[in-house]
């Protein structure tokens, strides 16, 4: 792609997106430069996707523009940032216009609507793969991490789960899911929405946060590795969606909402003393939280219980997408 790499850099990438005034130079140089807000950290993230590991290779362009970006969003989400920047590194077979035209759509209006500016990055020949590093800002000294939750906090996700590994698995074929409904749960896969107010709204009032990008479990066992905590999840409380009730029923849907991931809701724990604070707060902007269990002491063990069963977490949970044959 020598030849023709500044040539789809100029059409696709530079000047197009919404302007930032703190970027001082954007695509175009050997780097680019910004401005950072006095009295911020800099918060990174980087993802990679690769086509039939990471997504299936006939997904839409515009639907892997779009993910690639809320993927990365999503972290930055996770750590109360806003997000401000990102780059993009694509690889792709072959430059075809109607698939770049398409991917770079996804990316741009995803972009625009968070007021994020994609300021460099590269391109070359290869397996179709894209790697986003996101960059925001956070006030200094107080982004979220994963080592915070005490016992008596409360755990709480943002959002309905299992949508996304319900379409993965009717894509291969594993599920037969009428169609109205298959078209709800794709959309949630393919067009996933970043919970950036949220992550922020957080800030100030909540111990610990995640995104949920590997499944409840896996990213629950992270804050409590990290916290050196134990907890206790109440699986009947977990929040799904009508197209999900309508698609899965009984034992067979706990895979789903607990060790599935790439729904991307924030799954955050808070202290009992701000627990009706952030309830309200986050309702200001739509957003209904769901309380899901409470940390406990110890370190690292999860029980998770159905009413007053408990589940065998050993036997709910799947391998992540990465693992499987898309």
């Amino acid at each position: 792609m020598c030849m023709q790499e500044f040539e789809l850099i100029n059409r696709y990438f530079k000047g197009r997106g919404i302007t930032r005034r703190d970027v001082n130079l954007g695509i175009g140089d050997d780097c680019a430069l910004v401005s950072i807000p006095e009295n911020s950290q800099l918060a990174i993230t980087t993802d990679t996707m690769v086509a039939g590991v990471h997504f299936f290779e006939d997904m839409s362009p515009r639907a892997l523009g779009h993910r690639a970006i809320a993927v990365n969003l999503s972290d930055l989400a996770a750590m109360g940032a806003e997000p401000a920047w990102v780059s993009v590194a694509l690889t792709l077979p072959k430059a075809e216009v109607e698939w770049l035209e398409e991917f770079t759509a996804g990316m741009h209006e995803i972009a625009e609507y968070f007021n994020v500016q994609i300021i460099g990055g590269d391109t070359t020949q290869g397996p179709l793969t894209v790697t986003v590093c996101a960059k925001g800002t956070v006030p200094t000294g107080k982004a979220l991490t994963r080592g915070g939750a005490k016992p008596g906090d409360w755990i709480y996700v943002t959002g309905p789960l299992g949508d996304a590994g319900l379409a993965i698995e009717a894509r291969k074929q594993h599920l037969d899911i009428a169609p109205e409904w298959l078209k709800k749960l794709t959309t949630k896969l393919e067009y996933p929405t970043p919970r950036v107010a949220a992550g922020q709204v957080l800030r100030g009032y909540a111990s610990s946060a995640i995104d949920i990008s590997d499944g409840l479990l896996a990213d629950l066992q992270h804050i409590l590795d990290m916290s050196l905590v134990s907890a206790t999840i109440h699986a009947d409380k977990i929040p799904t969606s009508e197209a999900f009730r309508q698609s899965i029923e009984g034992e067979a849907k706990w895979p789903y909402v607990l060790g599935y991931g790439d729904d991307y809701e924030l799954l955050y724990t808070v202290p009992e003393n701000h627990k009706a604070m952030l309830d309200n707060r986050l309702s200001q902007y739509g957003i209904e939280a769901v309380c899901i269990g409470q940390i406990r002491g110890g370190e690292g063990k999860v029980e998770v219980l159905n009413g007053e069963d408990k589940l065998d977490v050993a036997q709910v949970g799947f391998e992540h997408f990465i693992q499987g044959d898309a």
